[in-house]
């Protein structure tokens, strides 16, 4: 008798639920194939039949979120808040409980170098000239700045709302940490 697909797919989200939570309080090293199947609330045979091992697992996950992304922002038509833009194609990513392991304390650096490679945030950097020899340097600082910004802000529960986290970034881009910082202190009133 074969499985309903329905089945089938809730039990795999089953395991890729488990496992995100897992992921972003621990280590993969330290997360058992035992651990997910008894949280999961199935037998170790069961995971077996959707994954060969955790890392193939992590794997399906990283695959899910970053087609996931990529399809979000191929079907937007970017505006001049570019930035805003992809900050929501984040936000609306699949499941923002995966984006927050894979970017968690314990994530890897091997997800956020992918992210870098695959997703196309250079679309994000309106008339840069891609000929200048600094240009990969700046791409670099701007896209890891984005992405360390953002998973502080999944990290710290979203404590700004989008809009302010966009007006932050946009302020530190265009003026630095200057208006923020005076004489050691964090200033209150951000010019």
């Amino acid at each position: 008798m074969h499985k309903q697909p329905e089945m089938t797919d809730k039990t795999r989200q089953t395991f890729v639920n488990v496992f995100c939570d897992l992921y972003s309080r621990k280590p993969i090293e330290k997360i058992s194939i035992q651990e997910i199947a008894k949280q999961s609330g199935y037998n170790r045979s069961t995971f077996y039949q959707y994954f060969t091992d955790i890392y193939e697992l992590l794997d399906y996950v990283e695959e899910r979120i970053l087609k996931s992304i990529n399809e979000e922002m191929a079907g937007r038509e970017f505006s001049t808040h570019t930035f805003q833009d992809a900050l929501q194609c984040l936000e609306n990513a699949e499941d923002i409980a995966i984006l927050k392991a894979l970017l968690g304390d314990y994530g890897s650096v091997h997800f956020i170098e992918r992210l870098k490679r695959e997703i196309p945030f250079e679309r994000l950097i309106v008339d840069f000239p891609s000929d200048d020899a600094l240009a990969p340097y700046i791409i670099e600082f701007y896209i890891s700045t984005l992405i360390s910004m953002f998973r502080l802000w999944i990290r710290n529960g979203k404590d700004l709302s989008s809009e302010e986290l966009v007006g932050l970034i946009d302020s530190l881009f265009a003026k630095g940490i200057t208006p923020y910082h005076i004489f050691g202190s964090v200033n209150p009133r951000r010019q």
